[in-house]
């Protein structure tokens, strides 16, 4: 199938009394979501939509946000999904750079042509008929705009070959079953939790929509009413859930299969204890970005887990690591850029002809992460190129040195940065946040940390500050801290 929409079409005539999707408000089958694609691609057509509009679509986090989604991609439309309650200035520029004359949105404030949830429920269930065909592989079908924590957002174009190839990785990654009821909380404008619909859609299986996780009796009472067998959560949401239902997880420890998580790492914490509290699920690590996602994979609820390990690739990934634009055999002195290869890979950035050369290479896209292959054929992460420290020539990668900090009594967050140093060139340094912004002591907290790492690896200052800033899905900014 060579697009997520023909394989919707091909379950609604398989199994078209199978449950789809669920959500707030309702559960519809495959069939029922087929004929509302049709009828709401018969009102867009009408309207003047076709082969190559873009829409503004701001998320509902609901089945009508899916249903616009699909209808536009059946028209080899365009669809631009933002955040919920995207401002409005924002909204018109993306749609400004998509040359988008339409935002679909409940924001009356909207001064652009609008069309509400409202209307595409009603347009839905209206009855209709379309000539319509699928789209082809290679037709652009979506453009997610990155969160641009570091400057202004990239517009990431994405075709349908790229859709159904994230889904693969998805299938073959966490070995999807058809059977497979997926409760998925992560945002549907964000890649990570677009691409996961996407999967268990393309495989002809359940998602429950959740409207993020701060609602904890909902969302347990859906695990449970729903018999849900896999989740999907960032590790932010993993934090919460942890944080606010105590041990309630652990009641799920034979019914769910799996939960992937992605986006930003785990804080070992966290790991530690959802690893406790679900021993007999596997518990997946999806490495990947909104340009080439969801390449490698790694489970971690497994004996002797390696430290900052993303695992192997999936089944349409090939990773490399290069190094001054040549493709070396790495080890652990020997370290470069990792770099991918395979379908799921972007097709440019949107308008930008210069940064989607700086990070396109022989049909690899680079990546700004360091890293090596070990003898295992597994990819140890460092972290990003800039992030990485190098301390004399030994590569001391942040993560590694947060992860261990943070099993310290008091601490509730850190992120380790380079300090420049007249010898060695840089050396570590260790920002923290503490409970209740308390004073702890260093040297304990120094000793601490050097028996469980490597010398050089030790951080020669600390410093305090009152939260370590950190993006929506959890990723700190590192760059925010260095030089502070």
């Amino acid at each position: 199938m060579k697009s997520i929409i023909e394989a919707i079409y091909n379950h609604s005539t398989t199994t078209p009394n199978k449950v789809c999707l669920i959500d707030k408000n309702e559960a519809i089958t495959y069939g029922d979501f087929w004929t509302r694609i049709i009828n709401l691609s018969s009102y867009f057509k009408g309207i003047g939509i076709c082969e190559g509009t873009c829409v503004i679509l701001e998320n509902d986090q609901s089945i009508k946000t899916l249903n616009a989604i699909f209808s536009l991609q059946l028209l080899k439309a365009i669809s631009v999904p933002v955040e919920n309650k995207c401002g409005v200035e924002k909204m018109e520029s993306f749609a400004s750079r998509c040359n988008s004359e339409l935002v679909i949105s409940d924001n009356e404030n909207v001064r652009m042509k609008r069309i509400s949830y409202k209307e595409i429920e009603q347009a839905s269930q209206e009855h209709a008929m379309i000539d319509y065909e699928f789209p082809n592989e290679d037709d652009v079908c979506e453009i997610l705009f990155s969160t641009g924590t570091t400057g202004k957002e990239k517009g990431i174009v994405l075709t349908n070959k790229n859709n159904v190839a994230l889904a693969q990785n998805v299938m073959d990654g966490v070995k999807m079953e058809e059977d497979n009821i997926e409760m998925i909380p992560s945002p549907l404008n964000h890649s990570h939790g677009l691409r996961r619909t996407y999967a268990n859609l393309y495989r002809g299986s359940t998602v429950v929509l959740e409207d993020g996780v701060m609602n904890v009796k909902k969302l347990f009472a859906d695990l449970r009413d729903y018999q849900v067998n896999a989740m999907d959560l960032v590790p932010a949401a993993l934090s919460v859930l942890l944080k606010m239902s105590k041990d309630r997880f652990a009641e799920f420890d034979s019914q769910l299969r799996y939960i992937q998580f992605g986006a930003s790492p785990l804080m070992k914490s966290d790991k530690d204890k959802i690893k406790s509290l679900l021993p007999n699920v596997n518990l997946y690590n999806f490495y990947g970005s909104t340009e080439s996602g969801c390449t490698c994979i790694y489970n971690f609820n497994v004996e002797n887990e390696k430290q900052s390990c993303i695992g192997k690739p999936v089944i349409n990934a090939s990773i490399e690591i290069l190094k001054d634009n040549v493709i070396i055999d790495s080890n652990k002195n020997h370290t470069g850029q990792l770099i991918c290869k395979g379908n799921m890979n972007m097709l440019k950035y949107l308008n930008d002809e210069e940064e989607t050369n700086k990070v396109c290479w022989n049909d690899y896209f680079v990546t700004n992460d360091e890293a090596f292959i070990d003898e295992d054929g597994d990819i140890i992460l460092l972290g990003r190129m800039n992030d990485v420290i190098n301390v004399g020539g030994n590569k001391v990668s942040p993560e590694e040195i947060e992860d261990v900090v943070r099993g310290f009594q008091g601490i509730i967050n850190c992120a380790c940065v380079p300090e420049k140093h007249p010898v060695l060139g840089q050396i570590p340094k260790l920002i923290i946040q503490t409970e209740n912004n308390k004073e702890i002591d260093k040297k304990e907290l120094l000793l601490y940390i050097s028996n469980k790492v490597e010398p050089y690896k030790v951080p020669k200052n600390i410093e305090y500050i009152e939260k370590i800033p950190v993006s929506f899905n959890g990723k700190i900014q590192r760059s925010k801290l260095i030089n502070k």
